[in-house]
């Protein structure tokens, strides 16, 4: 039995708090929020974000950090990527009893371009900086929480820290892999937002399978290119992190950033969309991102260019679908 702290309390803080429970450690939660903090204690549950799972009732919840932390062999940061910083740079004056760190946010910070696990590296001591991991995949909360099999990938800058966080949460319905290449692991889980977001305006536009096997297809490609060039290894995009959590977050129901380009591909402002939302669409920030790093990178991009327009420069689906389709010809295995 391990003693595990979750930073954040979002959906899949809870899915988490649930399945490491299951596995017999003894689990706290972080809630900054002191009075979203009172109702997670009282009720056990959150209804807006993850209705109908129950935290069990010996997981800690509190909004005190420096005691969530203390003596914890594990720290799941489960943060929108926009809030990773701020916080790494609070954990940075902690005693972490060199706990093994593991990053669970999708996500490329904006202005600097950072990966998550860069943005841990420049802001906690040197000394933590190999027990830093990031896990990722095809994994919903709404699923994991209900135990139906799922299997992920944890990546790190050490393979034993890796293989150390692979049996923290392998149990009989989580599935978990080891993967060497941290950049390729965290590039697709942070670049198949974008996609999902595209994913959604067809959904919302009414197109059909063709145009979702054709752009998941492409934007597979997209995201390999960007990888290869940014020093990934191809066959991550093939994996878990890459292909698997592709499929998912493009085609299901329970994805945010599908659902935020579904909104938009209806007629609706992404103000308007964002307005509505309780949750973070983490595919809207790092579509940002993805843009200025493909510019930097000189890596043709033209999926997440689309989507990039329609969001922030107000495009017509329509004719970002029309300006996808009308491209000059080319091979379809092109660099």
């Amino acid at each position: 039995m391990s003693k595990v702290c979750i930073l954040g309390a979002g959906s899949w803080a809870i899915a988490l708090s649930v399945l490491l429970h299951s596995n017999r450690h003894q689990v706290s939660m972080w809630e900054f929020n002191a009075e979203d903090m009172k109702k997670l204690v009282s009720n056990r549950e959150s209804l807006q974000k993850l209705p109908g799972v129950r935290i069990p009732d010996e997981v800690e919840i509190t909004d005190c950090l420096e005691d969530a932390v203390k003596g914890k062999k594990a720290l799941l940061l489960a943060l929108p990527s926009h809030t990773v910083r701020e916080v790494a740079r609070k954990l940075s004056h902690a005693d972490l009893d060199n706990a093994v760190i593991v990053n669970l946010a999708k996500g490329i910070e904006n202005n600097t371009l950072c990966r998550m696990s860069e943005v841990l590296v420049q802001e906690l001591p040197e000394t933590y900086h190999k027990k830093i991991v990031t896990l990722s995949g095809p994994s919903h909360a709404e699923e994991v929480a209900r135990k139906i099999p799922t299997s992920v990938v944890v990546a790190g800058f050490d393979e034993d820290i890796a293989k150390e966080a692979q049996l923290l949460f392998m149990n009989r319905y989580f599935r978990v892999y080891t993967n060497s290449d941290l950049l390729g692991v965290e590039l697709g889980g942070s670049l198949k937002n974008i996609i999902a977001i595209a994913s959604g305006i067809c959904d919302g536009l009414e197109l059909g399978d063709n145009t979702k096997g054709a752009l998941l297809t492409r934007g597979l490609a997209e995201m390999m290119r960007l990888g290869e060039k940014m020093g990934a290894k191809a066959h991550t995009f093939a994996g878990l992190s890459g292909m698997g959590d592709l499929i998912t977050t493009c085609m299901s129901l329970y994805s945010r950033n599908r659902w935020v380009g579904e909104q938009v591909g209806k007629g609706k402002s992404l103000k308007q969309v964002l307005k509505q939302m309780v949750v973070v669409a983490e595919g809207v920030k790092t579509t940002r991102s993805a843009f200025q790093l493909a510019r930097r990178f000189q890596v043709e991009m033209p999926i997440t260019e689309q989507v990039y327009r329609v969001l922030f420069e107000d495009k017509d689906p329509k004719q970002a679908l029309l300006d996808l389709m009308s491209r000059d010809p080319k091979s379809e295995i092109w660099s």
